[in-house]
């Protein structure tokens, strides 16, 4: 196809997403942005700098040899139904480059929102010691790292398949002396003495019913890190009697349960939490503080 403008290449693409039914919320929002950075990735632009700058390229045209790129991973997204993070092997996170594969979800944590803001009024002084647990392939931990240069982080998955991604993202970004990354499930493996300012998790939360719906792009993901029991509350219910235990007394630890606020609140009825406002809505992200663990305790 010679002589095809990017215009042209990128509204063609995105028909054949839209078309061909898939399921995106992978690290893209829908067929138009799917195509776009298939097209920028075909091309060799940088992602970034290609984004913010699209409506300038759409007369740019684009070379046969990028078009036969693009046509590949096209059909091949469209064969296997594979997010496009784990086709191009990277995901990007709040301007930021993952190596991304199948032994963890694709980053996409509302968490990364938050970390911005500092978690004010909730943190009174930046925290030395954070904790991600769950952590995955490592995003929110090197996130916060980069947030709060002065913090030491751990961060834990019960899976060593993630922790071996976790480890190659550490070293990607050149963070291995401040991000400790350690097999536990859940706090099980901690030192006994450590406590922390922060606790981070973006735990499996799916209940069993949305796991039976679930489109067959996020069939690709581990089931472990997607899938939280009949409620989606399971690791939800042990995290919060483990966590009071491992908060210092000014600690916060914010969670992640995306869409099972209902279920949330059947578990723990009584308990005081604040729901932080995200891009997804109110009810995505909550933080509980130690003291408010702790009385429940």
């Amino acid at each position: 196809m010679p002589g095809v403008r990017f215009s042209q290449a990128w509204r063609d693409t995105a028909q054949r997403l839209a078309d061909a039914g898939l399921s995106f919320g992978q690290g893209t929002e829908d067929a138009s942005q799917e195509a776009a950075w298939m097209l920028v990735h075909s091309l060799g632009w940088p992602l970034l700098e290609s984004f913010a700058r699209l409506p300038a390229l759409q007369r740019r045209v684009v070379p046969e040899a990028a078009l036969r790129r693009l046509h590949e991973l096209l059909e091949q997204r469209l064969r296997t139904r594979r997010p496009l993070a784990y086709l191009l092997g990277e995901a990007w996170l709040h301007g930021q480059r993952f190596l991304c594969d199948e032994r963890a979800i694709v980053p996409r944590s509302l968490i990364a929102e938050l970390l911005d803001q500092g978690l004010e009024p909730w943190l009174r002084a930046a925290p030395a010691r954070i904790a991600d647990i769950c952590t995955g392939g490592a995003s929110l931990a090197i996130l916060a790292a980069q947030r709060w240069p002065g913090a030491e982080v751990t961060a834990c998955d019960i899976s060593e398949p993630a922790l071996q991604l976790a480890r190659a993202n550490v070293e990607w970004h050149g963070l291995d002396r401040r991000v400790h990354l350690l097999r536990s499930d859940l706090f099980e493996a901690f030192e006994p003495e450590q406590r922390f300012d922060l606790v981070l998790c973006n735990p499996p939360y799916v209940n069993e019913s949305s796991m039976r719906a679930l489109p067959r792009e996020f069939l690709h993901e581990p089931r472990l890190a997607l899938a939280g029991g009949d409620d989606g509350m399971d690791l939800v219910r042990r995290l919060l009697r483990e966590a009071p235990a491992r908060l210092r007394p000014q600690g916060v630890l914010v969670v992640e349960i995306g869409h099972e606020r209902a279920h949330f609140e059947a578990a723990f009825p009584r308990l005081p939490v604040h729901w932080l406002p995200v891009s997804a809505g109110d009810d995505a992200v909550f933080l509980v503080e130690a003291a408010a663990l702790e009385a429940r305790a």
